[in-house]
């Protein structure tokens, strides 16, 4: 039997999906949508998410879908977000921070921060600590971060964290999703530290799958892993996607991670994954909280 299937009904639960529109946010919001949840799909353009809404709706028709605009990539445009979304609902279950970008030519944005870093953590960062009053008060809930397995080649260049001496699009890439996993992590003792006992902080990966979030690759190497050795490699979406729910609504404890349990976890059933040492160093975690505290101008509560 599917995992998936068996997860437990999500009626009457409001879902956060960052990047909901396209690849591993469109299957996360269509699995939560058919569990019954409302799922609010926060997406950087909203007439790409108003067309993926209506390509769900066929999949799911009694979906209850809402939209929000959010670029992760703009401090200004997360604080938005929050402000409108705490206007608009009294509770926020699960939280999953699913945007990102991959290996892009180098971008800063317009608060001068590579956009890897922005947009696959600090832009969450900062989301999450906004969103956190709202999460704190809903019973069970929960704070999704999505890492990858290159994080495992991360790591965190405080001497020059926003690549302006030098940039690699693929160090960069890898430093942003191991930012991701050390503040998963490190979310989860500040939240047992203060006696929120009942909001986990959770981690997933996707291992390799066919999304477009590799459009930024070389041409050849796109097609290369999509045509001839991808198949033996990677997966769908849809099985991709499957770590997140799992760490979204599955059976968890705060700090799990998950990721296909296949081959080098590249693909494979869901289950428990394996993160580097450097990605559970407390010091070094608690050092980038409080450099990312500073850099979007926010203390956590």
């Amino acid at each position: 039997m599917d995992t998936i299937s068996t997860l437990p009904s999500q009626e009457r639960r409001v879902i956060v999906v960052t990047g909901a529109n396209a690849g591993l946010g469109y299957e996360t919001t269509l699995a939560l949508a058919k569990k019954g949840a409302r799922v609010v799909m926060a997406c950087r353009s909203s007439s790409k998410a108003r067309t993926a809404r209506e390509a769900l709706l066929k999949e799911a028709p009694n979906a209850e879908l809402d939209i929000l605009e959010l670029d992760l990539s703009s401090l200004q445009s997360v604080r938005n977000m929050a402000a409108k979304f705490q206007a608009a609902y009294d509770r926020l279950d699960v939280l999953i921070n699913n945007a990102g970008v991959m290996m892009p030519p180098y971008t800063r944005t317009e608060d001068g921060f590579e956009l890897q870093f922005m947009s696959n953590y600090l832009g969450h960062f900062l989301l999450t600590g906004l969103l956190l009053p709202s999460i704190l008060k809903t019973p069970a809930s929960r704070i999704v971060s999505l890492s990858s397995i290159i994080h495992k080649r991360g790591q965190i260049n405080f001497e020059d964290l926003q690549s302006e001496k030098s940039y690699s699009a693929q160090n960069a890439y890898a430093q942003s999703k191991l930012a991701c996993l050390l503040y998963a992590y490190e979310l989860q003792r500040r939240l047992e530290k203060a006696g929120h006992t009942d909001t986990l902080s959770t981690a997933a990966h996707p291992g390799i799958a066919t999304t477009e979030l590799g459009r930024h690759m070389p041409r050849f190497l796109f097609a290369l892993l999509t045509n001839t050795i991808g198949p033996f490699i990677a997966h769908s979406s849809r099985e991709g996607a499957k770590p997140s729910l799992l760490a979204a609504i599955g059976e968890a404890t705060g700090g799990d991670y998950f990721g296909p349990t296949g081959f080098r976890e590249l693909k494979g059933k869901p289950g428990k994954a394996n993160s580097s040492d450097l990605s559970k160093d407390a010091a070094l975690a608690k050092r980038l909280w409080e450099v990312s505290e500073e850099l979007v101008g926010l203390s956590y509560p």
